[in-house]
């Protein structure tokens, strides 16, 4: 036996391990709170969806630099990217799985600390006792959208655009073969910012009055599912929101938070049309009144059809349902009213929605005969206008 080349055996072996425990140790260290690191993470994880079509895009990108950690998460439409306050052992860039990551931070205790390392294609988390080892992917094989760099840029309050999504965002199209519709409608001029959505049978219109600083007109169409995301994001506040458009892209900085996303090419209807003129028929009563008088007879409408049929003379209005089950609902109310009788059909759930955004005591509805659409807006101000298309029933 070779007693010299048995020895030599587990020294190369050894050596072997060495070097290939050299290549993979840490390319980014770092400490942090749970709160700080959750907060950063459950702003971006709604951007990542669970079924993706390349596996990066399931995970967070997670770039350390100086004592901040950025955090972004993309389906190649919209990027989201949120910054947390960090302990910056070693600097680096990894991609680590979204959900998992998630789901562990939300399941640490409150106040918890946790240690972050990244080397190769593993990421180890501690936290007190536990520990988790994660797979990571290339952070070369990330995507990145870009920021908007040209096209235009204005700023309000993040209430004012908070507002102006939750007045609409209920009327936007889903998966509708009119992609166009799939969205909201961003208008911008020198002197207001107006948000519109449709669906094609109900419209959604509210502006804010603001100095923007851009003298044309500027028309961009924002995606269903960043808008839905921008609302999730925003907060009641005057803090402001920094909106740059350019011709594919918009981006909404919130300071610790960053939405980019690719907007909508297509043309919008001319929504202008659709909002009927003043009718001679005003219907004006009290806004939660008449939305759990319209809640209670929904119960017994035709499930598909939803209709709900008012008839209204004088002061009295009626809201009568029925279903395939000859089951029946009445309610009568007392209202102010001007101009002749009237009886016409809508789909119920679309009279709560547009009920359920003003925020006033009292609505005006504004009617014109049985096959004109009905205007709602708030008593006194009408920044907000809802319009909604008649049925037969």
């Amino acid at each position: 036996m070779d007693y010299q080349h048995a020895w030599d055996r587990p020294v190369i072996a050894g050596l072997k391990f060495l070097r290939k425990d050299e290549n993979n140790r840490s390319t980014m260290k770092l400490q942090v709170g749970r709160n700080e690191l959750l907060s950063a993470l459950s702003a971006v994880i709604g951007v990542v969806e669970r079924r993706q079509t390349l596996p990066v895009l399931s995970n967070f990108l997670l770039d350390l630099r100086d004592d901040e950690l950025v955090v972004t998460g993309t389906d190649l439409e919209i990027e989201l990217e949120a910054r947390a306050r960090v302990q910056n052992l070693a600097p680096g860039r990894a991609t680590v799985p979204a959900r998992k990551l998630f789901d562990i931070c939300r399941g640490l205790p409150e106040g918890a600390e946790i240690s972050l390392e990244v080397g190769g294609d593993k990421a180890l988390l501690k936290s007190g006792r536990s520990r988790y080892s994660l797979s990571c992917l290339k952070a070369d094989e990330f995507p990145a959208l870009g920021r908007v760099t040209d096209g235009r840029e204005l700023s309000m309050a993040q209430a004012q655009l908070r507002s102006l999504i939750e007045r609409t965002q209920f009327a936007m199209a889903q998966q509708d073969v009119r992609y166009y519709l799939n969205g909201t409608l961003l208008e911008v001029d020198a002197g207001r910012v107006r948000a519109v959505a449709t669906d094609g049978h109900r419209l959604a219109l509210s502006e804010a009055t603001l100095e923007t600083g851009i003298s044309e007109r500027i028309q961009v169409i924002v995606p269903r599912k960043a808008i839905l995301e921008l609302q999730r994001l925003l907060d009641s506040t005057d803090e402001p929101a920094k909106v740059r458009i350019s011709a594919t892209q918009i981006e909404v900085d919130l300071d610790v938070v960053r939405l980019t996303t690719k907007l909508i090419d297509g043309r919008f209807p001319d929504y202008e049309r659709v909002v009927p003129e003043s009718g001679d028929k005003k219907l004006q009563a009290d806004r939660e009144m008449v939305k759990r008088a319209l809640a209670r007879t929904a119960i017994l409408s035709n499930e598909k059809f939803r209709g709900v049929r008012l008839t209204i003379d004088g002061s009295k209005l009626s809201l009568q349902t029925h279903n395939p089950e000859h089951e029946e609902a009445e309610e009568d109310l007392e209202v102010g009213y001007e101009g002749g009788p009237i009886e016409i059909g809508f789909n119920v759930n679309y009279l709560l929605d547009a009920l359920g955004a003003l925020n006033s005591e009292q609505f005006v509805m504004e009617l014109k005969n049985a096959d004109s659409s009905g205007l709602i807006h708030a008593l006194d101000d009408e920044s907000s206008k809802y319009v909604v298309m008649p049925m037969r029933l």
